[in-house]
């Protein structure tokens, strides 16, 4: 039954080829606006995590002075590197890893090749396991390693392309900041969107190039990077181990609601333990948010996006509002034979679902145009200069979002012409013949 009413819309649109484009037009300019805007708030509102955000954790306390203080206000987003290394060391939870950015100069051995600058990340050795990442050769260091101050590093595939053409570079010598660094891992191509883990740098940027135990490149007083907040007297070293500085980031896995607990009090416990020592000034303050609480607290997507999508959905109901006027001067056009029909003994039901079949047609025609005109704008949004623009990709459920929100449209545009034409009265109709 589906086939032919399927078949009685595509007639249909050859008898009002006008009134047919006009429609699918309007359906495809809402849908291409639609999707163009919700597939850029897709992108960046997602999930950079799947399966593993909910037992990911970045902790904040206060330990800043009295100057300033407001009570019931957020702690510090970043932690010291005296409170950093200090949760470390105590390992509370499954894993833990302390870090932050940097930037460093590669001196290639590559003939050809001239020295360059990358970003880097200095971290803890629990770094890759906690966040999943992905190895083409080699792995991680250790906690040993860390320990040691040991000089080892994992690069980016990447930077394993310019410097050893893809290769496996494990063991190979690597020249960093004027020091020789052992390869023990290359990555594969890895890109958790936004880069949740540290929100102080571009959250949208590719990710760093190379990652160094965060012990070593202290040892070496190799360059960082982002942001810092200090409020005492630092003597002139805001990157010591007891300088009055926020800077550093901190992640903690922790498997079970119940460790998230444990792991709360023993923010609240620290926090104590450091007011009762003289280092906290202010009353105790901690919050421990999972990767998406952390997102939303951070308010990840910009706000001209969250207008855009609004706007642009606003825009498609005028379409759809636009679409009902039309099945419905397209529907009581053929008021006569839809009372032939009755007549011949088609219930309601069946005049109904076929009205609805027919929008839903042309919501598909729309969603076809639509998905050309969506590429289009997310073509357009690739030119802007915005971090987030080169992710404005079309993928799969994007895809099937565009046609299903497109049929869906159109068929709840149809739903009251669809009435109105199975509310025809036979009778009326043949007497008018």
């Amino acid at each position: 039954m589906f086939g032919y009413y399927f078949q009685l819309a595509l007639r249909s649109f050859k008898r009002n080829k006008v009134l047919t484009a006009l429609m699918i037009l309007a359906i495809a300019l809402g849908i291409g606006a639609s999707m163009t805007t919700l597939t850029v708030f897709y992108i960046l509102s997602g999930d950079p995590m799947p399966g593993r955000s909910h037992t990911l954790f970045y902790p904040q306390m206060d330990p800043q002075g009295k100057d300033g203080y407001v009570a019931g206000e957020e702690p510090a987003e970043q932690v010291t590197r005296f409170d950093a290394e200090a949760l470390l060391r105590e390992k509370k939870g499954d894993r833990q890893a302390l870090m932050t950015g940097g930037g460093i100069s590669i001196e290639p051995e590559k003939q050809g090749l001239s020295p360059f600058v990358v970003d880097a990340r200095y971290t803890s050795a629990d770094f890759f396991a906690m966040f999943d990442a992905p190895f083409d050769h080699g792995n991680g260091w250790t906690a040993k390693e860390d320990d040691a101050q040991a000089r080892v590093a994992v690069i980016s595939k990447k930077l394993n392309d310019k410097l050893f053409d893809g290769g496996n570079s494990v063991g190979k010598s690597i020249r960093i900041d004027q020091h020789e660094f052992r390869v023990i891992g290359v990555l594969k191509e890895w890109r958790p969107t936004p880069r949740f883990y540290d929100m102080n740098s571009d959250r949208y940027g590719e990710l760093e190039q190379a990652f160094l135990p965060f012990s070593t490149a202290v040892n070496l007083k190799m360059g960082r990077n982002g942001s810092m907040d200090c409020w005492g007297d630092s003597n002139g070293d805001e990157t010591g181990v007891n300088a009055p500085c926020v800077w550093m980031q901190y992640w903690v896995q922790l498997d079970s609601p119940e460790k998230v607990d444990a792991y709360r009090q023993y923010l609240v416990n620290y926090s104590d333990q450091q007011r009762r020592s003289g280092r906290f000034e202010r009353p105790t303050n901690v919050r421990l948010r999972n990767v998406m609480e952390w997102l939303d607290y951070k308010r990840v997507v910009p706000n001209d996006v969250r207008l855009q999508t609004w706007l642009a959905f606003g825009f498609l109901l005028v379409c759809l509002i636009n679409t009902v006027g039309l099945l419905l001067a397209k529907f009581m056009r053929r008021s006569s034979e839809i009372g032939v029909r009755r007549a011949l003994g088609a219930s309601k039901g069946a005049i109904f679902t076929q009205a609805l079949v027919e929008a839903g047609t042309i919501g598909l025609a729309g969603g076809v145009l639509g998905l050309g005109l969506a590429l289009l704008g997310l073509w357009a949004v690739r030119q802007q200069p915005a971090s987030y623009a080169e992710l404005a990709h079309l993928n799969p459920v994007m895809l099937l979002t565009t046609f299903g929100l497109a049929i869906l449209a159109s068929v709840l545009a149809g739903l009251l012409p669809a009435w109105r034409a199975c509310q025809v009265t036979p009778a009326i109709q043949l007497k008018s013949q």
